[in-house]
């Protein structure tokens, strides 16, 4: 197929764009390029690209290509309470826009970024894909009202499709410290500490990034009457675990570290437990390979390897919020979040 790639480097993307590469498809990239400066280790996946905000795409932007697949959103909680209305902008209308463009210019398939955590307050009870949505954040909201929309341009030559990844861990060139396992494992690793804001209590669904690729690429190969117009949870039901859990699991792989509770921690209102069986029944070619001890024991050999310091993970060049913050700062990035001096990084060109 001729794919087009929306975040393509981004953390996620640039883990998925060689995967499909090494299945022959012609990948194509388009993505803003915001954390071009964050690269944490290897390259970038080099493929035809542009760089440009989702908000500006336009028709001939996606015209030729057989199946979008659509990354590109801001990506994680602290980023999207910062200001909630671009986050609507951004993860919610301007999604809706690309996808009726993709419509337009006669793409076939629409992969969508949806996410588990669309399920928010499901507590300790397993949901599935037909469990009633319950989004505690602007970020979750954005994903459960683009599945809405997106069903009602679902026809025989537009097929959306809803990927509601668990929770994301593992080595990626952008790699993202926000994660729960990245992060913990990197606390453990820098400090000694294994250092939880939370009680741990609550239970979070994880799947290695390189399993979601997997999971993009099976469902690019299954037939469209299994797909189309309907949800996935991608990862797999024994990979369910309490924040508790993971950190001990952490103190097992990372010598001489501890689990440590931040002072005044709280119950984190977000749990849900994720059943991820239809996935691995419905569709061929899905078979998640790695656990999260595994993905503990690749983290912790990658950061022995960069020599991976605190202050590195915590700062500017990592933390996405802090990095946004800097390029406004500097002036390069405005209160909308569009470029006001364009990235100079050979990544944005």
């Amino acid at each position: 197929m001729r794919i087009l790639v929306t975040g393509h480097n981004g953390y996620i993307g640039c883990v998925l764009v060689p995967h499909l590469l090494s299945l022959g498809h012609d990948v194509h990239g388009f993505d803003t390029n915001y954390y071009s400066a964050s690269v944490f280790s290897g390259e970038l996946p080099e493929v035809p690209s542009v760089t440009k905000d989702i908000r500006n795409a336009e028709l001939s932007d996606v015209q030729g290509f057989d199946a979008v697949i659509h990354l590109a959103a801001l990506s994680n909680d602290p980023l999207g309470d910062y200001q909630p209305e671009l986050t609507h902008q951004i993860n919610t209308l301007a999604t809706l826009r690309l996808a009726k463009l993709a419509k337009a210019a006669g793409v076939h398939r629409f992969l969508f970024a949806s996410s588990c955590s669309n399920y928010g307050r499901a507590g300790d009870d397993f949901v599935c894909e037909d469990s009633q949505a319950a989004p505690t954040t602007p970020y979750a909201r954005s994903k459960v009202t683009v599945e809405a929309e997106l069903a009602h341009l679902a026809n025989e030559d537009f097929v959306p499709v809803f990927l509601r990844a668990s929770t994301a861990y593992g080595s990626s060139p952008m790699l993202r410290f926000d994660l729960v396992i990245n992060n913990l494992t990197a606390w453990a690793f820098t400090t000694g500490r294994i250092y939880l804001k939370s009680t741990g209590e609550a239970w979070r669904p994880v799947v290695h990034v390189a399993d979601i690729a997997r999971a993009y690429s099976a469902v690019l190969d299954a037939p469209t009457r299994d797909v189309s117009c309907r949800a996935f949870n991608i990862g797999a039901t024994s990979e369910n675990y309490r924040i508790i859990d993971l950190a001990k699991l952490i103190a097992e792989v990372v010598p001489n570290s501890e689990v440590q509770f931040a002072p005044g921690a709280e119950a984190d209102a977000r749990s849900y437990r994720v059943n991820c069986d239809r996935i691995l029944s419905e569709l061929e070619g899905f078979h998640p390979t790695w656990t999260a001890q595994q993905g503990i024991e690749q983290l912790h050999q990658l950061y022995r390897g960069v020599g991976l310091q605190l202050k590195e993970f915590e700062g500017e060049r990592f933390s996405r919020i802090a990095h946004i913050k800097m390029l406004q700062s500097q002036g390069r990035l405005c209160d909308s979040l569009h470029w006001q001096i364009p990235c100079e990084d050979r990544y944005c060109t």
